[in-house]
């Protein structure tokens, strides 16, 4: 059973991965800094070398740890070359692919350790539940495999907490070196990743010290070995990657906090993290977890680190989900509590019956919400699809036969998905083992990808050497620069022969999600029990019938006349 359940969560999350390969703009550069570590290595770079990598080219507001890509690279590199000797690695995309699988295993072994520590302090029950909470949620399986920050330091988060839980359950509190590994972890954490894991780290050391887990010198000492090699760690490896003396999480803190530069991408009311973030992370788990706070001590225990957490970065102005996405576990491990006392109560009585009815209730609410936002999202990346169908249709030509191709990417299409990993025809590649010999390298007229930023209609109209466009722009918005551009002609499937000018997600025309249309006749005919009117929908148009999919044309390919 033990091993079924960490399947499960391993499966749950290659699944997201596998659904929605590409990636968004917040997760770059990291994505990048992977690609770059596999790329050109990281043993004698000097400032030339180093010019080939992304974050020279875009550095973005503040530098930001190279730690968690270069491990990461590292760990997916034997991956890497396993795959490749069975045939499963074609091209650059698969890289990407396979990093992000490998980061997704990463932080589901962190929940793994999690929910063996719950079943040991709380019982297998308790873990199993937890467990079903955790993979019908969309947030947590979601984006465990994508390389936000955050999700890098969600590893070593859950293995804190893995060791502060894992007890038996009529153990008064943890073992002092259990707590002292959790404040080492968390400390490191906080100095190298996400500099807001010091408000989660605080309130779980006064909890050790107010319980007595531990002594208060016994913490000054470990608090100050680990961030002391913490900040000698990041100041060495990212100075090194950066050209220059560099802690990023210093930097972040002085640029967000103390400037308050954070403001600047949008400010929310104090409240909002527990009205609308939390319910949203947790779905149906959120009242659940509530219940479980209230019915069992331990419970409360183990959360009160996490709720003063989110209420002290609620003081913060500007407020994103994936700043408070480390308590979703533990809330989740409140809701199983619950739940384990619903499933667990006599189904002789009406009340018993009820309860196990609700619980299984709210796990199916859970499964339609989380499949509605999977598919959604999987249809919100037009310009990796775009980048995608670009590198199918329009490989580089053979040497003296055409002279390469030169694609300028939209500002849209770099954000969503476009990823250096997706620029297939073109250096660096990995190592000659996996891609064509080096020789064919320099003498290939491989294809331009541009991503210049802040330029006009018509300085791409009038740059010769631009052959196409992957643009946000309409036809309609171009006008009379579709003289000089016309949309691409791509076959709507690879062998079809068929071509089309775009055709609604086909061709040169990517369409991307844009709400969901609901049949409300058919709602009221559910409401009003006319089953014979909801069956003639569903037989005649499936579930489509009932609820389906907007989608509006979001991103074009152009080619030069």
């Amino acid at each position: 059973m033990s091993f079924a359940l960490d399947a499960l969560i391993i499966l749950t999350g290659w699944t997201h991965v596998l659904l929605a390969p590409y990636t968004k703009v917040e997760e770059s550069f990291n994505l990048h800094a992977v690609h770059d570590t596999l790329m050109y290595g990281v043993a004698q770079l000097d400032k030339a070398h180093m010019s080939f990598y992304d974050h020279f080219t875009f550095p973005g507001a503040v530098p930001r740890t190279f730690i968690g890509s270069v491990l990461l690279a590292w760990v997916s590199n034997p991956v890497i070359h396993i795959a490749n000797s069975f045939g499963l690695v074609t091209g650059k995309f698969d890289l990407q692919i396979i990093v992000r699988l490998v980061l997704s295993t990463l932080n589901a072994i962190g929940l793994c350790s999690l929910r063996q520590a719950i079943s040991r302090r709380f019982g297998r029950p308790t873990g199993l539940l937890f467990t079903i909470i955790t993979i019908t949620q969309f947030h947590v399986p979601f984006w465990m495999g994508r390389t936000l920050p955050n999700m890098f330091a969600m590893f070593p988060v859950n293995i804190a907490f893995a060791f502060v839980l894992s007890r038996a359950p009529s153990s008064p509190k943890p073992s002092p070196f259990s707590t002292y590994t959790a404040i080492a972890l968390l400390t490191s954490t906080a100095v190298i990743f996400r500099a807001e894991l010091a408000l989660l780290l605080a309130p779980l050391v006064l909890q050790a010290l107010i319980l007595r887990y531990v002594s208060l010198v016994g913490v000054i000492k470990v608090g100050m070995l680990a961030g002391f090699v913490s900040i000698a760690l990041t100041t060495a490896v990212d100075s090194y990657f950066w050209q220059t003396t560099v802690w990023p999480e210093f930097s972040g803190i002085y640029f967000n906090v103390v400037e308050g530069k954070s403001s600047e991408w949008g400010t929310s009311p104090p409240w909002t993290y527990f009205i609308s973030f939390l319910p949203k992370l947790l779905l149906t788990a959120f009242p659940l977890s509530v219940l479980g706070f209230v019915m069992d001590s331990r419970i409360r225990e183990a959360l009160f680190p996490h709720i003063v957490f989110v209420g002290t970065i609620s003081l913060l102005a500007h407020k994103e989900w994936r700043f408070i996405v480390y308590v979703v576990p533990m809330f989740n491990l409140a809701a199983a509590r619950t739940g384990r006392w619903m499933v667990s109560q006599r189904k002789g009585s009406l009340f018993g019956r009820l309860f196990f009815l609700a619980f299984w209730v709210l796990i199916i609410a859970n499964v339609g919400v989380t499949t509605m936002v999977t598919l959604s999202s999987m249809a919100n990346y037009p310009g990796g699809e775009a980048l995608r169908r670009f590198n199918d249709a329009y490989p580089p030509p053979v040497p003296g036969h055409g002279k390469a191709h030169h694609v300028h990417i939209s500002n849209l299409a770099a954000q969503t998905g476009a990823s250096l990993f997706l620029q297939e025809h073109a250096p660096p590649f990995p190592s000659s083992s996996l891609f064509s010999p080096d020789t064919q390298v320099s003498m290939y007229p491989w294809t331009v990808y541009d991503k210049t930023e802040n330029l006009t209609l018509d300085e791409l109209s009038g740059s010769r050497n631009i052959t196409h466009l992957i643009s946000e722009w309409s036809p309609i918005v171009m006008r009379n620069r579709m003289r000089v551009w016309t949309v691409a002609e791509i076959p709507l499937a690879s062998g079809s022969g068929a071509e089309t000018h775009g055709g609604k997600g086909g061709g040169g025309i990517i369409v991307a999600f844009n709400g969901w249309k609901i049949n409300w006749d058919a709602v009221k005919a559910m409401l009003g029990f006319k089953l014979a009117e909801v069956g003639k929908v569903v037989s005649e148009n499936g579930l489509k019938g009932l609820i389906s999919m907007r989608e509006e044309p979001t991103v074009w390919i152009y080619r030069r006349r």
